[in-house]
């Protein structure tokens, strides 16, 4: 139910991480009344310090909320906070779900359909822009939902980031354009370290190498971006190896559901695997460079 004398929908916000905090701060400075659950103590702590109102239990949280976003790990966390530890029974009547993890399509589509067949409704929303576009406040968001639905929780997805794309009305819609998205980023990257790769094996100086091809046609945003990681140690990390094992492990989980053939995105999800196998899985995600030195013996 809206908060006594404020239009704006009450939003349980549960998954209080690296990306959902920063999200949750954002609502709680757009004025929208804000319960937070986190199974880290800690985070809770730091949400009531933002101005935003913890709760010790997730029933809590979503009891009589008008919105309940849920940015948690996978889909199998969602379905646990929706039906196995009975979020979803919570909500207000007409309350809606806000999925914005990124989740396989097939996966979406099953959550959402429970969902509404319990009398509430569902919006498929997940996000780009990681990490820094979560603390910046400029995600993309690509949600899927009726309008009627949409408008409802257009308010909240406006304070979380600044290019909104309503891609369609079915619940998948959404889940599938983030497959799309997340498809060109992983290879993008792979194949920005293959040629760091061959670069490198014939003695050619990184800073060179990175300085012809940021000016060139052969540039992306993720090049200009991850290459100068490549070129160094370590770095602050603001997407883990691992994220890309799990999505472009739903990219190709997607193409399986329609048929579509992804051998790239196949070939990426090898390189990023294979890197985290090494014991690089919670290393930047430019670290996928490392497996183009052991193939190369450099």
């Amino acid at each position: 139910m809206n908060e006594p004398g404020t239009n704006r929908p009450t939003v349980a916000f549960v998954g209080l991480g690296a990306m959902g905090m920063p999200m949750a701060r954002y609502l709680v400075t757009a004025v929208f009344p804000t319960r937070g659950y986190d199974v880290r103590p800690e985070s809770r702590a730091t949400l009531a310090s933002a101005g935003g109102v913890p709760t010790e239990d997730l029933i809590a949280a979503a009891d009589g909320a008008d919105v309940l976003l849920l940015m948690v790990v996978n889909a199998a966390q969602a379905e646990d906070v929706l039906f196995e530890r009975g979020a979803l029974d919570r909500l207000a009547p007409d309350g809606v779900v806000l999925l914005m993890a990124t989740c396989p399509p097939r996966a979406v589509k099953g959550l959402a359909a429970r969902v509404l067949e319990l009398g509430r409704r569902f919006v498929d929303a997940p996000v780009s822009g990681g990490v820094v576009g979560a603390t910046a406040g400029t995600l993309t968001i690509m949600a899927a939902a009726p309008p009627v639905t949409m408008e409802v929780v257009r308010p909240i997805l406006g304070a979380l980031g600044d290019k909104l794309f309503h891609v369609g009305t079915e619940s998948g819609q959404g889940a599938t354009a983030k497959a799309v998205n997340q498809l060109l980023c992983g290879v993008h990257i792979a194949v920005a370290a293959e040629a760091f790769g061959l670069a490198e094996k014939v003695g050619i100086d990184h800073s060179v190498v990175l300085d012809i091809l940021s000016g060139s046609s052969a540039s992306s945003w993720m090049l200009c971006d991850r290459g100068p990681r490549m070129l160094e140690d370590e770095r602050r990390v603001t997407s883990a190896v691992d994220i890309f094992v799990k999505d472009l492990g739903i990219v190709l989980e997607a193409g399986r559901g329609v048929g579509a053939a992804l051998p790239l995105a196949a070939m990426a999800h090898q390189l990023f695997l294979s890197t985290s196998g090494r014991g690089d899985g919670s290393a930047d995600d430019s670290k996928v460079v490392r497996s183009y030195r052991a193939l190369n013996g450099t």
